[in-house]
């Protein structure tokens, strides 16, 4: 039973500030709006089930990446998020389980003669990221010899990718799967050079408020919700993340 404290402690104001990120095409963690302003995707499922199971009304915040959900948790502005980890976001949040684990690796634009991840580490090749992401982090500690800037939005990845302003672009697999019909002629290179869960987070300080959305993340992986969430955004050959601990 989850007591009116542990409600409190997840959602001080009586209403579950969950953040999201908004793209252009839809990822196994990223969200979609569509023609009518709705959104969609995994994370949003899994938010609104969070705020039906406790029934507690759902504030939905958009942000551009993950590293701007990871401040607003941190800060207390969302109460609960997804994000992908590492060290650095677990100085600033506390992560539950992850529900699916993301792979990361390089969109080269038409006419790249790059044709392995390994060949991306190279003097005067020119990375491109999201700010203040896993994937970005990961970059430039695994080419230490490319230069790697990082812009706010996939949008603004996305108009550079077409204007040829850039060697090789960061991201997930799952998350270049949507936006290569934008990119006539760009490839994804195979492999990968990071491998991370994409887990709930929490603001530091509410061990209550833990427990709640690891439970609840748990539940969802073995009742088959998070399945359908990644069925429903057309992610069905997309695993997801095994119980915690296993």
């Amino acid at each position: 039973m989850i007591s009116p404290a542990d409600l409190q402690q997840l959602a001080p104001n009586g209403t579950l500030h969950g953040g999201i990120v908004v793209a252009p095409a839809a990822s196994a963690f990223f969200a979609i709006k569509d023609a009518n302003g709705e959104l969609h995707g995994i994370t949003v499922d899994l938010l609104r089930a969070l705020a039906e199971a406790l029934q507690l009304p759902l504030a939905l915040r958009i942000y551009d990446n993950s590293g701007q959900v990871t401040e607003a948790v941190a800060s207390g502005a969302c109460d609960v998020g997804f994000m992908p980890q590492d060290a650095e976001r677990a100085a600033k949040v506390d992560f539950g389980p992850a529900y699916y684990f993301i792979a990361s690796t390089y969109l080269v634009p038409a006419g790249s003669t790059i044709t392995s991840i390994a060949e991306v580490n190279r003097p005067g090749i020119r990375i491109v990221g999201i700010s203040n992401t896993t994937t970005a982090r990961s970059a430039q500690r695994t080419a230490p010899h490319a230069s790697v800037s990082e812009v706010p939005s996939v949008e603004e990845m996305v108009a550079l990718a077409r204007s040829g302003e850039g060697d090789a672009f960061a991201m997930t697999h799952d998350s270049f799967a949507g936006l290569l019909p934008k990119l006539p002629g760009a490839r994804v290179l195979a492999g990968h050079f990071q491998q991370v869960g994409v887990a709930v987070a929490v603001p530091k300080g509410r061990p209550a408020a833990l427990v709640m959305v690891s439970a609840f993340v748990e539940q969802a992986k073995a009742s088959g919700l998070v399945r359908g969430a990644l069925d429903r955004a057309g992610f069905a050959d997309a695993a997801v993340a095994p119980p915690a601990g296993s």
